[in-house]
């Protein structure tokens, strides 16, 4: 309850803040109509002003420009919502966190609701993130449910809290065509910081044999320049809109292609998208149909490109017309002299890194992938009881990939096994059956008005997986086992909202969820049920306040809930884990089959499982705040949470005598307490002037609280795999530190400053160093999250500009822990070391020194716009307007590494964000 009290002691500070602002705001001549805003909260929706649960609403007059995947439209725009760039490939996507982690093992991202159907959390292959196949542009809000009072009524699937997403519509009127189209072109931020070609030569002629200074070479190449480029894009979009006859529509077509910073790395997405929503009998049945189609291609680039850029000796050539393998394309590569029958032959090298320039021709990884996601929703109000809706929802998800990997047998990337060439493809299906009563009723006698809701949901998930088919140069061709796996929920759910006097808002929602994914046999662990139960009080109705003109809002939160976790990542690429719980025999890998005779067949072994394995389970209270003052002029929120998770999901070995070696297993709990807040000050609003500003803040810190324990010690699982040494791990989770902590030995100094080659502080003072000595140093977490946006408006003028700052998280520089040896020579050939080599000096790997875990706090200005609106100039109605756009301006940190903020907190050849400036206009008339 620590920070509970922190939060408290801060709150009236913020208000405080807030009030002073409000002072400081220009007066508005006249007040505004004032409107209700209205906002999902799943199965319904609900004025902003009676929510009682924590839930924010981002619409597309705040979104984020530029974005190519729907998770950058939100980035830094709402408190508690951390969205991370999987990478600065195009079509690689976002990492979506809200209030911080729940789950050790388990899934940790939202579930995402697109217009009215649920999500799985299962990656398809050849996408890098599902959201990238959805058009950004057809996205009109995101409402998002952050404490479980709000996301219970999604029960076993909403710990990790709930986004709504909600798509354009048509609207009967005229008819209307908008058009849009950007041009951009992207460039890499940096380098990573190694030695340039003589810097190289000194270090090799310091601190290596003869042998190996013979190998230097006399050019002075810079491999990180040859692999990347400046890249071109371009996202043209057209929509059509408008109402035949009382049938409202919208079709949509857009086509997005982005080429990457990294050479021959490209992604290309069609889209259409088409929504009717008529309404009939009088307005009693309204329909909303949606329908959107996506296809996509891509082509990746090698993850080890950036590495062997980062590590090829500078001193060598791009091509080498002596020494090249027929057919490679005379590129330089590391060769190895041997003897053979008196002759002296080249070899390549296959221990050494390939030249990176040649792995742009040498491997073509492609991938295509086609989506379908449509939904009808049916909306009847009874006639005879207008007071009552019933509400079905049936909706199909379906998506194929197909992708297609060649490495050429002639470069030293395809040499190992004399080339090969590997198809592989993906097919998954989401089906959706929901229903649910709404009854709405203003008693006027009592002054209260009820809302109650009603349902049962089905869904079922289906993912097939044909057997990978891979042909080499050598004759020897493979096929995988074919994979298919469903898994099904079902689900009953209720709510009742009630507002008394326009004053008090009471809330509670319930959901039974029944999971196949829990099954073991038995029934006792497949159903879960998931509370969750809210109060607000608008001080802002009562007669004490209301007459203060100064205050537009305030409104005072609480909420308690209870919600499940079943998402178990996969183990083996995308192959969904939906059987953890149920003894079952699988097909033994290839690898491991019998032979009998010249044939070779799969045998079967048993799976792993645990059969009393059950729901992670988060129970989540939260106190929250909402303001407005000088007729919301100055708006804003606070809230304040606790969030306990019970029964730990994490993948583990298995003492002696169990089971299984290893197996899914309930090991613990976590707290995660924090404070949220975000404010929004329109100083000036005049008729040709509006300057709104926007601030938001977060800080939320998880401590795991028990583990099982094992016989020896507390059961401390170590995770976050580096490079370099095969098994080496530099996280781990341990009670009493946050997930993720890194696990590592504290590094001694000289009196210079300068660290002590292999040196290891002592910490427990037994006299010797071993993994008693480690201890856990900081972890991903940080200690603050803020955002910062602004817009300014002057007659046809427009600007705006985001900024992010992420403080107090920390790092893991695998690039500087992988290349910071005193020698650069192993293996018959010669790599590049990170700047920092020649002041270490280290005789060998110090992979666990603490060295290498870095402050990667940082400021990030994310985008900045201008433009001018041209009004009506070719017709009334017509509108066209040009605007400018840079993103990832400018990003200020002490990390030593390209970008600081790397998912998972372990840099070991981040493909960086690209800073992109880009010209677009919008017409439409």
């Amino acid at each position: 309850m620590k920070n509970f009290t922190t939060a408290l002691k801060i709150a009236p500070a913020f208000l405080l803040a807030s009030t002073v602002m409000h002072a400081q705001i220009k007066d508005s001549a006249t007040k505004e109509k004032k409107i209700e805003e209205v906002v999902l909260i799943g199965y319904g929706k609900q004025k902003k002003s009676d929510l009682t649960g924590s839930i924010t609403s981002v619409t597309a007059k705040d979104f984020n420009g530029g974005a190519t995947s729907a998770g950058q439209l939100i980035q830094g725009k709402t408190p508690g919502v951390q969205v991370t760039n999987n990478s600065g490939a195009p079509g690689s996507g976002t990492k979506i966190r809200i209030r911080g982690t729940s789950s050790l093992s388990g899934e940790n991202s939202p579930l995402v609701v697109i217009d009215g159907v649920p999500q799985d959390f299962v990656g398809v292959n050849g996408v890098s993130d599902p959201l990238a196949l959805i058009n950004p542009n057809d996205i009109e809000t995101f409402d998002i449910l952050k404490d479980a009072s709000a996301t219970a009524i999604y029960g076993n699937r909403a710990s990790n809290g709930v986004i709504l997403i909600t798509t354009k519509k048509g609207s009967s009127g005229r008819f209307k065509v908008n058009f849009s189209t950007v041009a951009s072109v992207s460039t890499k931020m940096g380098k990573v910081d190694v030695l340039n070609a003589d810097q190289f030569r000194n270090f090799v002629n310091a601190n290596a044999s003869e042998s190996y200074r013979k190998r230097l070479g006399s050019a002075n190449t810079d491999w990180q320049d040859q692999i990347y480029q400046a890249a071109w894009g371009t996202d043209n979009n057209v929509a059509f809109s408008g109402g035949i006859k009382g049938l409202p529509y919208r079709l949509s077509i857009g086509y997005n292609e982005q080429n990457g910073i990294v050479k021959t790395n490209s992604f290309k997405r069609t889209s259409v998208g088409l929504n009717i929503n008529p309404k009939f009998f009088d307005n009693h049945l309204t329909v909303n149909i949606n329908a959107k189609g996506t296809f996509t291609d891509n082509r990746f680039v090698d993850g080890g490109i950036i590495k062997a850029a980062t590590y090829f000796d500078p001193t060598q050539s791009v091509y080498d017309n002596v020494n090249a393998v027929p057919g490679n394309g005379g590129y330089y590569e590391w060769f190895l002299t041997e003897e053979k029958n008196g002759l002296l032959t080249n070899k390549l090298n296959g221990n050494a890194n390939a030249n990176p320039v040649s792995m742009l021709n040498a491997i073509r990884d492609i991938s295509s992938v086609t989506r379908g996601l449509g939904n009808i929703q049916l909306d009847y109000k009874f006639h005879f009881l207008p007071d009552l809706r019933f509400n079905v929802n049936a909706g199909y998800d379906y998506t194929k990939s197909e992708g297609h990997k060649v490495k050429d047998g002639n470069y030293k990337s395809g040499y190992d096994d004399r080339g090969s060439s590997n198809f592989y493809s993906m097919e998954k299906n989401n089906k959706l059956l929901e229903t649910y009563f709404n009854y709405v009723k203003t008693i006027s006698a009592i002054n209260t008005g009820v809302d109650i809701t009603a349902g049962y949901a089905y869904q079922d998930f289906q993912t097939t997986i044909p057997g990978a088919l891979t042909y080499r140069g050598t004759g020897i061709n493979s096929k995988d086992l074919d994979f298919k796996t469903q898994n099904t929920l079902i689900s009953f759910y209720g709510r009742a909202i009630f507002t008394i006097d326009n004053k008090y808002v009471i809330s509670g929602s319930v959901r039974r969820d029944g999971s196949s994914r829990f099954f073991n046999g038995t029934r006792n662990n497949v159903w879960g049920v998931f509370p969750g139960v809210s109060a607000a009080w608008k001080l802002n109705e009562e007669n004490f306040i209301k007459n203060i003109s100064a205050i537009s809002t305030l409104k005072l939160r609480a909420g308690w809930g209870k919600t499940g976790q079943q998402e178990l990542p996969a183990l083996d690429g995308n192959k969904p884990n939906n059987y953890p719980a149920f003894a079952s025999y699988n097909p033994s890998y290839s690898e491991a089959s019998y032979q009998f005779g010249n044939q070779y067949y799969y045998m079967f072994r048993p799976a792993n499982y645990n059969p009393n394995l059950t729901w992670e389970t988060t129970t989540t209270k939260n106190l929250g705040l909402d303001f407005g003052f000088k007729n919301n002029r100055i708006t804003g929120s606070i809230d304040v949470f606790r969030k306990d998770t019970k029964d730990l999901l994490v993948y583990a070995d298995e003492p002696a005598g169990g089971l299984s070696n290893a197996s899914w297993q309930n090991v613990g709990d976590m707290k995660n307490e924090g404070i949220e807040g975000s404010i929004t000050v329109v100083p000036i609003k005049t008729e040709k002037t509006t300057w709104e500003v926007s601030f938001n803040a977060t800080h939320y810190k998880p401590v795991i609280t028990k583990l099982k324990e094992r016989a020896d010690a507390s059961f401390n699982m170590e995770v976050g795999g580096i490079e370099g040494a095969a098994g080496n791990r530099i996280q781990a989770h341990a009670v009493g530190y946050a997930p993720n902590a890194f696990w590592v030995y504290q590094q001694v100094y000289d009196t210079n400053g300068k660290p002590v080659d292999g040196a290891y502080v002592d910490r427990n003072g037994d006299g010797i160093i071993n993994t008693k000595d480690m201890y856990y140093y900081k972890s991903t977490t940080p200690d603050a999250i803020l955002g910062f946006s602004t817009k300014v408006s002057h007659k046809n003028w427009d600007f705006s500009l985001s900024a992010r700052a992420v403080l107090g998280n920390y790092v893991y520089n695998n690039a500087a822990s992988n290349s910071s040896l005193q020698s650069a020579s192993t293996n018959e050939y010669l790599q590049n070391v990170f700047m920092t080599a020649p002041q270490y000096k280290f005789s060998l790997p110090q992979y666990k020194s603490d060295i290498y875990v870095e402050n990667a706090s940082f400021l990030r200005l994310d985008n900045i716009n201008i433009g001018y609106n041209f009004g009506e100039i070719f017709s009334k109605g017509s509108n066209l307007k040009i605007y400018g756009m840079a993103q990832n301006v400018f990003v200020i940190t002490k990390y030593s590494g390209v970008d600081p903020e790397v998912f998972g907190g372990i840099d070991n050849g981040y493909y960086q964000m690209p800073r992109i400036y880009s010209l677009g206009f919008n017409f439409q008339f």
